[in-house]
């Protein structure tokens, strides 16, 4: 199945210092490219993948689960610490989720985590029906384009398939309880106007993980997809920074040694 134009991963080889991004749930690399492009042209070397069932058509995403998007992101976060000397993992939405996982398991080989939008629940009277109603349809209506800015458009799916939202709702909850875990230093960027994931779970995260390296940003001119949205200058900016602050070899115009 042919992926959906720019849907398809990105990769770029730059210096010491890696950064793996992981994009939400019916989503695709699109919505996480331009941040992924700005970290490449200060010398980064950047992972940006394609998580299984994604970016083609929702029928491919409805015989994937979490098992499969995880697995992804932990042989990209591998592979990057195998070519790297230090490793960030970024992600949006469902992605924040999969980072957070990544950095309750793999402890010290993370250097930092920025997650934008997390989510922490499938909220909604409906969510706990989804044992049941998976079984009765196929799929509900989607959660693409929660964007503010005019003329901005999110390669994703207009369905949601119940089986998949089954899973993330489980996922969802192993990760809760492994959140404790998570001792990386922390950016953790929210919208207040979110109608996919509410500031709610933002909260519950921050109070939950044990960093004691913690920063919180308000993105307040943005809906879910704030890395397509008004703030997206910011949470590249903001980004890098953290990446400075923590990776020696990221000099202050953000070039990394290494080719």
């Amino acid at each position: 199945m042919p992926v959906l134009p720019g849907a398809e991963p990105y990769r770029h080889e730059g210096g010491e210092v890696g950064v793996l991004l992981c994009h939400g749930f019916t989503g695709s690399p699109q919505s996480l490219r331009p941040w992924a492009e700005f970290l490449a042209k200060r010398g980064l070397t950047v992972s940006l993948p394609l998580l299984p069932g994604h970016g083609t058509r929702w029928q491919d995403m409805a015989v994937t689960g979490w098992q499969d998007w995880y697995a992804e992101v932990d042989r990209e976060f591998r592979a990057l610490s195998e070519q790297c000397g230090q490793v960030f993992v970024f992600g949006l939405s469902m992605g924040g989720a999969l980072t957070l996982r990544l950095a309750a398991r793999h402890g010290d080989a993370i250097s930092g985590i920025v997650v934008v939008n997390p989510a922490n629940k499938v909220h909604g009277p409906a969510a706990h029906a989804l044992p049941v109603a998976r079984h009765l349809v196929r799929t509900t209506k989607g959660l693409a384009n929660d964007i503010a800015k005019e003329g901005m458009d999110e390669v994703a799916y207009d369905r949601v398939p119940l089986h998949a939202a089954h899973s993330l709702r489980n996922f969802l909850r192993l990760v809760d309880g492994e959140l404790p875990q998570v001792t990386q230093p922390m950016l953790l960027l929210h919208s207040p106007q979110d109608h996919v994931v509410p500031p709610a779970d933002s909260a519950r995260i921050l109070s939950r993980v044990s960093s004691t390296d913690v920063r919180e940003v308000l993105l307040e001119q943005s809906y879910h997809v704030a890395t397509l949205d008004h703030d997206a200058e910011r949470i590249f900016e903001e980004s890098h920074a953290f990446i400075g602050r923590l990776a020696p070899s990221v000099g202050e115009k953000g070039s990394t040694t290494g080719g």
